[in-house]
């Protein structure tokens, strides 16, 4: 994977600039009225953002949070989370911030939240890190389990299976990351029914490094295909729908999460950045958007996207707004919601787009 050597005078000019960036610490809110919006307005061209930073709070003695992993919309517009909480593993936000029901008490990994509109029939899959995938209504009601691959012969029964992603093709087959532990892609038909299996660890362009996130991208109608992470390889890697590499779209400096499709734009969480000796540093996240043709638009929270000769330069936290971007959620209105891991039990915040 191609690096960029960074001299001396370079490394102090930028920790200069990361040290005089403001620290914005988590605050958790509880009363009845909302905090005034923030004055701050972070990203890049036309993808400006209003800082919501206490959007979600909520009193954390009655509905507390480890890690806010994951979010989706529903087709009634509420917002619905998923963590590591078993008091209450998904909680489920209206778009003001206000809480509208949660549940959930079993899910100790609660990782990967995905919404599946089967025909006007909404269901989520939940991938658990502890070791499966569950299918349930929007009420909790579980309906399928996927269980470790060793069940059907895909994995040596004595390896670890820790489902990061899934997400569901267009003829309703169901693809499992399992970003924390072998690194393939694991396909079932939407019955449960073992397909393939395709990826692995490594550092061949078909392989992974933390398959951690998975989409489809629809944004050719004509062609899905399938977007995977390789978040140590700062990549998204593009494969047939029967696990055929196409293509990486390389992200050097951002360790993404998983992609997100909204509309012709393509949107990351990026848990962390490299910043010092270009190594992975600690609490160094911010959000990254793609155009339709897969380049980097705007960064907020990062430095701006900057192109040389048409490729594209290391990219790195600029302000100290976000710990460890996990996963963003795109409203019709094209705000952002961010879920964050490791950030002091963090809820989730709003970038509201101006």
């Amino acid at each position: 994977m191609p690096t960029r050597k960074i001299n001396r005078k370079d490394f102090l000019k930028q920790a200069a600039v990361l040290s005089a960036a403001p620290f914005i610490a988590p605050h958790f809110y509880i009363g009845k009225s909302k905090p005034k919006l923030s004055d701050e307005v972070i990203g890049h061209g036309k993808f400006k953002y209003r800082v919501h930073q206490q959007w979600g709070d909520l009193d954390p003695s009655k509905t507390p949070v480890k890690n806010c992993h994951e979010m989706v919309m529903d087709s009634k517009g509420r917002l619905i989370m998923v963590g590591d909480e078993t008091q209450n593993n998904i909680l489920i936000y209206d778009k003001s911030g206000k809480l509208l029901d949660s549940w959930g008490t079993t899910y100790e990994g609660g990782h990967g939240l995905t919404l599946w509109n089967a025909g006007g029939e909404e269901f989520l899959f939940i991938c658990d890190t502890t070791g499966y995938v569950a299918k349930t209504t929007l009420d909790g009601k579980e309906l399928m389990r996927i269980e470790h691959p060793s069940k059907v012969g895909a994995l040596e029964e004595d390896k670890p299976f820790r489902p990061t992603e899934t997400t569901i093709g267009p003829n309703g087959d169901i693809y499992v990351a399992d970003g924390y532990a072998s690194n393939y892609i694991y396909q079932y038909n939407q019955k449960g029914e073992f397909i393939r299996k395709f990826g692995g660890a490594g550092d061949e362009d078909d392989q992974f490094q933390t398959s951690h996130g998975v989409c489809i991208d629809n944004r050719n109608a004509a062609n899905p295909t399938l977007l995977v992470t390789s978040r140590s390889h700062n990549a998204f890697k593009r494969f047939t729908l029967d696990g055929k590499y196409l293509e990486t779209i390389f992200l050097p400096g951002a360790f993404v999460c998983r992609p997100v499709i909204d509309g012709e734009n393509l949107y990351a969480g990026v848990c962390w950045s490299r910043l010092k000796y270009l190594n992975r540093t600690p609490e160094s996240g911010f959000v990254t958007i793609l155009d339709k043709d897969n380049k980097v638009v705007s960064n907020p929270g990062g430095t701006a996207p900057k192109y040389r000769k048409g490729k594209l330069q290391v990219m790195v936290q600029d302000q100290a707004i976000f710990k460890h971007c996990h996963d963003v959620c795109i409203d019709e209105d094209k705000n952002i919601y961010v879920c964050q891991w490791n950030a002091n039990q963090t809820y989730p915040v709003k970038l509201e787009r101006v």
